[in-house]
């Protein structure tokens, strides 16, 4: 079991937990993940690791709701536990020494490359962020960006904050501004990290993807989480989760990670329902 220390809701959707795991923090790296359970009969989740705090003994992870086992998890408090948190998984992030490297969050995807930039920040190396959101209100971690980033662009779909337009937009204007940009880590959902793919390559810039595929086991022998690089067969759990985006098949991977959208989608019909019944009939109950 690994006690909640701290929640912090960052979204309707997107809570922040800093757990208890002391042998995780000892050796999570940046752009590293973990599988963790709400309880002992759940499904196994991988989170990327969004800090972590050696001396506390703590590793912070951010979940947004998509589904029945996350939103779950998001309502647990300050106090009670996870069954299972299981990490450092994945291969860590490789960090530039010098250069200028732009790091791009879509959505919840900010609350992953936060460790990347972390990591770079005591090298010789200039760090911006593009962060997107559809709307101010889903921006997250805007503070502990500013922290870590030398630079921070935020984009909103309506404009309601910062620049108005995709984080692609944003990146196209970075580039062609004359600044030069030695490499790109993109982190996010799978079509924006696939656009920023199609931005980048007519520039011929170094562009890294974060893939979050169906994962089970999360050590490479269910082999569950393939994908196809550059032609061959790569695990993510275990091969990434971080992959040159240039050589990665994204129409399958996009394929493959809707094969179970029908159990996904009954699932969450079924939690909701269960919770909306437990709810009624704990009002019907007090006095």
């Amino acid at each position: 079991m690994f006690e909640i220390l701290h929640t912090r809701r960052l979204t309707p959707v997107t809570t922040l937990f800093e757990v208890d795991a002391p042998l995780v923090a000892k050796a999570a790296q940046p752009g590293q993940f973990v599988i963790l359970r709400v309880h002992g009969r759940g499904e196994r989740i991988p989170v990327t690791i969004t800090d972590s705090d050696p001396a506390a003994g703590t590793v912070t992870v951010v979940i947004q709701e998509v589904g029945a086992t996350s939103k779950m998890a998001n309502e647990l408090k300050d106090g009670e536990h996870f069954h299972d948190l299981a990490g450092p998984l994945g291969e860590a992030a490789p960090l530039r020494e010098m250069g200028h490297v732009v790091c791009v969050g879509g959505g919840f995807g900010a609350a992953a490359i936060l460790s990347i930039l972390k990591g770079l920040k005591p090298k010789a190396t200039r760090t911006s962020a593009i962060v997107g959101a559809r709307t101010a209100e889903l921006v997250i971690l805007e503070d502990r960006l500013r922290e870590a980033a030398d630079d921070v662009h935020i984009c909103t779909d309506d404009g309601s904050a910062g620049y108005k337009g995709f984080v692609t937009d944003k990146l196209e204007e970075l580039i062609t501004s004359g600044e030069p940009v030695d490499e790109i880590v993109a982190i996010g959902p799978m079509v924006m990290m696939r656009a920023v793919a199609a931005t980048t390559a007519p520039h011929g810039i170094s562009t890294l993807v974060s893939l979050d595929p169906i994962m089970i086991d999360g050590t490479g022998m269910c082999g569950a989480c393939r994908v196809t690089v550059e032609g061959e067969t790569k695990f993510a759990c275990i091969d990434g989760p971080l992959f040159d985006a240039t050589k990665i098949d994204f129409d399958e991977l996009v394929r493959r990670n809707k094969t179970y959208r029908a159990e996904e989608e009954a699932a969450l019909h079924r939690y909701e329902e269960a919770h909306c019944h437990a709810e009624a009939a704990a009002a019907a109950a007090r006095p």
